[in-house]
């Protein structure tokens, strides 16, 4: 017999709450399978199971807390059966003839629904709202159940119910959908405002004229794929054009330490990207020593570990500076905040064209605001405008740019 523990997942982070069970009673596991999927403050961490055998008890339910060290799962020893056992302190013993289940919970027996595949995030909504996975018609064309397609499915009319009683609260009136937060999100939550009590952020704006790093990305860009097999986009080159600033502008790469301000030597690049579960922002190591096909390849893996929520902890943890999109969704100006101890963070923002004055002539142009929110305790308004200045100049001349790294 061999006990499934919580494993030690980082030094700030003490408990996780049970995502998916990717085994259940009776299902037979190999050495170094996965058998639990956990949901932590930043990342989704499967968790190994040491030895073979057959899961005879899962000792938590998904959706439960459970804490480093803690028994969640046995694994005894033999081969698997069609019999299941009960999950401990969650399903009652089965009788030999088990009643219908009632219409207001879940299927979670059904092998339809357990070869479903869907979010975690998913599985759980449709277990608080009843609603078997196996007949939800998910948007995504791999099959994928998300939340949202939960939430279309559960949205047809509800059968007629009595009326309350004047007095009574509306909660059941369809007029509001209450969803508990994530354990990211919560974090992400208290975290986010922590910045905005403990720091002194300010944001200053400029905008780029994005005419020839379009132009030379449209030049570059075939035969940059058939020399290194990744796609040439902007974010290599602000990823860039950031470094040179943070190199010319040190204390916009530092952070506080009691009565210390720790300038970094190292740029250490935070690339925010959205996934189902909320923001996060993976790390790509060393910027200033990749060129752009490193940096390329680096944000694609990192993007796809974040959407697949396969990021490790290590992925996310030691930033010097933060470049966030909001661009990507249409965003035209906005208000970046601070990301954790760093006192910096570049705001990008949707491309548009705008009348700009070239010279003595009026002309069209492909426009970006682009925007740094600072701690205004470590950065003063003269390095914040000219590190803002820095980037500009360096994307409007994006040759010299991609030459000198």
């Amino acid at each position: 017999m061999a006990e499934i523990i919580v494993p030690e997942l980082a030094e700030s982070i003490t408990e996780g709450t049970i995502a998916q069970w990717l085994k259940k009673p009776g299902d037979t596991i190999e050495k170094g399978e996965f058998i639990v999927e956990l949901e932590t403050d930043k990342v989704n961490v499967e968790v190994i199971s040491e030895e073979a055998g057959v899961v005879s008890e899962l000792l938590a339910n998904e959706g439960d807390t459970v804490q480093v060290g803690q028994v969640i799962a046995i694994v005894g020893a033999g081969s698997g059966s069609a019999a299941a056992a009960p999950v401990a302190e969650a399903k009652t013993e089965e009788a030999p003839a088990a009643p219908a289940p009632s219409a207001s919970a879940p299927v979670e027996t059904s092998t339809e629904q357990d070869r479903t595949i869907a979010s975690p995030a998913a599985r759980k909504l449709a277990r608080e709202k009843g609603i078997n996975l196996s007949e939800i018609s998910p948007v995504d064309p791999m099959g994928r159940v998300r939340v949202q397609d939960v939430a279309a499915h559960g949205s047809a009319p509800a059968p007629v119910k009595a009326a309350p009683a004047p007095s009574a609260a509306k909660e059941d009136d369809g007029r509001t959908t209450r969803e508990k937060m994530s354990r990211r999100r919560q974090t992400i939550a208290s975290r986010l405002l922590e910045v905005k009590q403990s720091t002194a952020m300010l944001t200053t704006f400029n905008e780029i004229d994005m005419t020839n790093v379009m132009a030379l990305r449209s030049r570059k860009k075939d035969q940059f794929f058939e020399q290194n097999d990744v796609r040439l986009g902007f974010m290599s080159f602000f990823t860039k054009a950031v470094v040179a600033a943070l190199k010319k502008y040190p204390y916009v790469n530092s952070q506080i330490d009691g009565d210390e301000i720790v300038k970094n030597n190292f740029f250490d690049i935070g690339i925010a990207v959205s996934t189902e579960g909320g923001l996060v922002v993976p790390i790509v190591r060393d910027a200033d020593r990749k060129n752009f096909a490193e940096i390329e390849g680096n944000i694609g893996e990192l993007a796809k570990k974040a959407r697949d929520n396969k990021l490790a902890l290590s992925d996310m943890s030691g930033g010097s500076f933060t470049i966030t999109n909001g661009g990507v969704f249409g965003s035209l100006l906005s208000t970046p905040i601070l990301n954790g101890t760093q006192v910096g963070i570049l705001g990008m923002h949707t491309i548009q064209k705008r009348p700009i004055a070239v010279g003595n002539e009026v002309q069209i142009r492909p426009m970006m605001y682009i925007a740094l929110s600072y701690d205004h305790r470590v950065i003063d308004g003269k390095d914040s405008v000219g590190f803002l200045k820095m980037v500009k100049e360096l994307l409007e001349n994006p040759e010299d740019l991609m030459l000198n790294s």
